[in-house]
């Protein structure tokens, strides 16, 4: 989803058989497809509970423990690629998404579910900035002196774009193939054994070095501080925006809008998540303050117009503020992400990186659980009226720092 400019190149070893080229679309196919697992449970949250008596906090818990296994996993090995190697640390995040696809198979029971989500957060906080930063290096490898734009683009499509394949092709299987609870990850478990053979055959991009673990730190100028906190804040807002169409939309779907489809579950999701990577396609020329400035302003105007279709009880409403609220979390996690790309020594950049999706994580994970348990309080539409005052408030803070020439 971002850059780091060119380093020295490490050998990858005898054995490689992949161009730099070749094994930046390699990468960029195992970040895809690892993103699209994640959310495959998207569309099938409203079967478990149906079939096995989750409830509506319970989802939310097996949401959440999916974020906090990403924040963990950034903040204790989100960042170790910079000196391990980017293979290193990509072969085994992968597995570990096969591992819970497997668990995903065996069993529906919630503790089983939960420990698979927390398996898939732990991988996904260990690829996230990794392939982000190697698909930067690899791009640079192949076209020397071609700029950075491509390596972005790519980055921040295979991000959004897999959350956007992941629910629609869940929803679709759950809808019209036999085994709902089962079939999506079985086809899923396949794209992930191929995603981790092209991890596999990909070049190795990081000179691997001895160095001392420590934990997550961000190591940024001191006068670049506020701006990158502001990133981070602008990130967290961003994923929570997100996160929300991956958690507790499809419940407010079927629930409080009554389409129960599971199909239209997973494409509600799919059309979110590929408004924002439609969003970071065409503003992707334009200045990263261009790119903040709309992502800003269209979170705020999507979560008003979803609030509203939610207590209007308006299907097209509803899907009208997905679209804004979803092109305006992906502009305003590009522009976080290339503010970041600025800011930041090239030396240190998977490091800074990593702390900025540590942020937007936490946006992920405590937002959407403060809703679920609202939910248990007060009416659906009350509960979403208080998030998405919270999260325009957020956006109105750091706005300022974010935007200021």
């Amino acid at each position: 989803m971002t850059t780091m400019l060119s380093r020295p190149k490490a050998p990858s070893g005898h054995g490689r058989r992949l161009t730099h080229e070749q094994g930046f679309w390699a990468i960029a196919l195992a970040f895809a497809v690892s993103l699209a697992f994640t959310v495959v449970p998207t569309p099938l949250w409203a079967l478990y509970q149906r079939h096995d008596g989750y409830s509506t906090i319970a989802v939310t818990v097996a949401f959440a423990a999916y974020a906090f296994g990403v924040i963990a996993s950034l903040f204790l090995a989100g960042h170790v690629s910079d000196w391990l190697g980017r293979r290193r640390v990509l072969l085994p995040a992968v597995l570990l998404e096969v591992v819970a696809a497997v668990l995903f198979l065996v069993s529906t029971d919630l503790g089983v579910v939960i420990v698979a989500r927390v398996l898939s957060g732990l991988g996904i906080g260990m690829i996230t900035a990794t392939a982000t930063a190697h698909l930067s290096e690899l791009h640079a490898a192949a076209r020397p002196g071609a700029g950075r734009a491509r390596g972005d683009l790519v980055a921040t499509v295979a991000n959004l774009g897999g959350f956007a394949f992941g629910p629609i092709a869940s929803g679709l299987l759950a809808q019209y193939v036999s085994g709902p609870l089962r079939t999506p990850y079985v086809v899923f478990l396949v794209l992930l054994l191929v995603a981790a053979l092209a991890v596999a055959l990909a070049p190795e991009t990081v000179a691997v070095r001895s160095r001392r673990y420590r934990p997550q730190r961000v190591d940024v100028p001191a006068a670049a501080r506020p701006r990158y906190y502001a990133a981070a804040a602008g990130a967290f807002a961003s994923l929570s925006v997100l996160g929300l169409f991956t958690s507790l939309a499809p419940a407010f779907v079927a629930g409080t809008l009554h389409h129960p489809s599971r199909a239209l579950a997973g494409a509600v999701a799919s059309m979110v998540f590929g408004s924002g990577a439609i969003a970071q396609v065409l503003l992707r020329r334009r200045p990263t303050r261009d790119q903040l400035a709309a992502g800003l302003t269209l979170v705020v105007l999507g979560l008003v117009t979803l609030t509203a279709a939610v207590w209007a009880q308006s299907l097209p409403a509803f899907l009208a503020g997905g679209i804004l609220a979803g092109a305006g979390a992906g502009a305003l996690l590009k522009g976080a992400i290339s503010t970041v790309a600025d800011l930041t020594p090239a030396a240190v950049r998977g490091e800074a990186l990593a702390g900025l999706f540590l942020g937007g994580y936490l946006g992920l994970a405590f937002p959407v659980l403060g809703l679920g348990i609202l939910t248990q309080a007060v009416s659906a539409p009350a509960a979403l009226l208080g998030f998405a005052a919270a999260i325009t408030a957020l956006a109105v803070a750091v706005s300022r720092p974010l935007l200021r020439r």
